[in-house]
């Protein structure tokens, strides 16, 4: 069985410093995706529709997974990529002190040969298991390319990233970026279980040249 070791493959992606801004240019990439906005009055941890979401992005990845595994023809085993998150408001960037509703696009890579054909026999398999929960029907698998950003590792509690983001903002500011696009945030940690103080969030920036 043909094993695709992803997380070391794509570690300059997923494993940034700590301790410094970095520039990378992001590939395009697959991704099960799907759309939301967190209730007014709530947050990610207290919005119904947002875990819906988390449980069905989990769900289709690890069908897929499963899947290609376990196929008689060419099977493949592969690691369940991480959470992602795309965030935004309506009224322009997006910013913690804002009170807005929040926006925003869950997913989670998928490697390339997973198909859309694939992808619609596990989205049936899914529905088999749960029912023909609405959730699921909103659920894509489409393309993402960031191309140039920045990024670097948040570590401690999500309420602390403000600070983070103002070191990425002053970095792009002294080299010359502006940035653009939607603020991206890569989970590696389980709120549920880790120490905030020690969890792990890439924060992605793509960006362009102000001149």
């Amino acid at each position: 069985m043909l094993k695709l070791d992803l997380r070391k493959e794509l570690k300059y992606l997923y494993a940034p410093s700590a301790k410094k801004v970095g520039i990378i240019e992001v590939p395009c990439f697959q991704f099960a995706m799907i759309d939301g906005q967190i209730e007014t009055g709530e947050g990610p941890s207290t919005s119904a529709s947002f875990q819906e979401a988390l449980q069905a992005l989990y769900g289709i990845s690890y069908t897929l997974k499963f899947t290609s595994k376990l196929r008689k023809e060419n099977p493949i085993d592969y690691p369940v990529m991480a959470l992602e998150g795309l965030w935004w408001v309506k009224s322009g960037e997006f910013s913690f002190e804002r009170k807005e509703d929040w926006l925003y696009t869950l997913m989670m890579l998928q490697p390339d040969f997973i198909s859309a054909e694939m992808y619609g026999e596990a989205l049936q398999q899914l529905r088999k298991k749960r029912g023909d929960n609405p959730t699921l029907a909103k659920m894509r698998l489409e393309t993402f390319e960031e191309r140039l950003s920045m990024q670097i590792m948040h570590i401690g509690p999500y309420a602390d990233e403000p600070a983070t983001i103002a070191s990425m903002t002053a970095f792009a500011v002294e080299y010359g970026y502006r940035r653009r696009g939607k603020h991206h945030e890569i989970y590696l940690g389980d709120p549920r279980r880790a120490d905030p103080a020690k969890l792990k969030t890439v924060l992605r920036h793509p960006i362009e040249k102000t001149s």
